[in-house]
């Protein structure tokens, strides 16, 4: 009787195991949409949370521009008549020609700045720069590498504040790769640099670590 009473036992146990597993696997089935619906308000809560907090700093990023603009687009523009056909050909080294001296910090070969410019080719046309119509966009940061060795070199001796014409031959430009159609293969550049003391950086928001978890793996 022992065994049957131990058997019994073991049944009634198999049966509420199986009992309390489909009650899981149903509770499972019930609850998943459920949860995959608070995930997605979640997600769409901090992405919310993110393009706002974007957007505040689109403001920020806009409102210096424009207060930069003010101060120094009249510098520049000045130079906006100075972009002219020039002999390719007679470019055989980088020269440069200070059209206003700075009086700020001395530039170097690993100098990080930011400044205004006017680029164009043998052809009179500016390729790029920093007017648009009449403000200017946002000045360009500079930093160690990430320009052409035209500028790295043509830069050196700068003082912040200061204003320079640039010739550049090919080699110090695009090269044989050239940039585009008014940058043709082993084609000279002229630029004007305007350097300006780096303005203060405004803090890009990070996006939340759930946010980019969820994009990445594709859960919370």
């Amino acid at each position: 009787m022992a065994t049957q009473k131990a058997q019994r036992i073991g049944i009634w146990i198999i049966a509420i195991v199986l009992t309390v597993g489909t009650l899981a696997g149903f509770v499972a089935i019930v609850l998943a949409p459920k949860n995959q619906a608070a995930d997605q308000t979640k997600i769409a809560a901090l992405t919310a949370q993110y393009q706002t907090a974007q957007a505040d700093y689109q403001k920020k990023v806009d409102a210096q521009s424009a207060s930069l603009s003010t101060l120094y687009f009249a510098d520049l523009n000045q130079y906006s008549t100075l972009p002219a056909a020039f002999n390719k050909d007679d470019v055989k080294s980088l020269t440069t020609q200070d059209l206003k001296v700075g009086d700020g910090a001395d530039i170097t070969a690993s100098s990080t700045f930011s400044a205004y410019y006017i680029g164009w080719n043998p052809s009179g046309v500016v390729f790029d720069e920093s007017i648009s119509g009449s403000t200017l966009k946002a000045p360009f940061s500079v930093t160690p590498g990430g320009v052409i060795q035209g500028w790295t070199d043509g830069t050196v001796g700068m003082k912040v504040g200061g204003i320079r014409e640039l010739t550049i031959p090919s080699d110090k430009a695009y090269g044989a790769t050239g940039s585009g159609a008014n940058i043709p293969a082993n084609t000279p550049l002229k630029f004007v640099i305007m350097i300006i003391p780096t303005p203060d950086a405004i803090a890009q928001p990070a996006v939340p670590a759930e946010l980019e978890k969820y994009y990445t793996t594709g859960s919370l």
